[in-house]
């Protein structure tokens, strides 16, 4: 009887969808500011184009798979958390525009294992997005670079 109800419990809590949908990378994304510090990169190069993911297939001016072996993970943070957090220090300039329409901050690490070549591996962290879903940033060298879904 126990395991019928633990049974019952988990179906009815997966029926149920997310009020969230913390891993929406799937989009293509447009690069539309930088913020910081750019050390070798020309920033406004990379402003105006766009980096794309489709489930197994990634392509843009950050990083490429083509369907490679890509995977991606993400950890959830309250606002205060994630800015209170050293490791994203760089992206204190932003908290007004990473909060304005979200409790809640994700970053995503999205892997590319390049079908066991060691030269095709590529790795985009922190690529962070919020409940919003229409914004994302992207840390790269001293600073931030904004995206935005159209």
């Amino acid at each position: 009887m126990n395991a019928i109800l633990k049974y019952m419990i988990a179906l009815a809590g997966a029926s149920f969808p997310a009020s969230a949908n913390a891993d929406f990378i799937d989009t293509q994304w447009s690069v539309v500011g930088f913020t910081g510090e750019a050390w070798f990169i020309d920033a406004q190069d990379v402003i105006g184009q766009s980096q794309t993911f489709n489930r197994g297939f990634a392509e843009g001016v950050f990083y490429n798979c083509d369907y490679a072996g890509q995977s991606s993970t993400y950890t959830r943070y309250d606002n205060d958390e994630f800015f209170a957090n050293p490791e994203f220090e760089l992206f204190l300039p932003l908290h007004e525009e990473m909060t304005l329409s979200s409790d809640t901050l994700f970053v995503h690490r999205i892997t590319c294992e390049g079908e066991g070549n060691p030269a095709q591996r590529r790795v985009m962290y922190p690529f962070v997005t919020n409940e919003a879903r229409k914004s994302a940033w992207y840390l790269f060298e001293g600073g931030v670079f904004s995206l935005y879904k159209p």
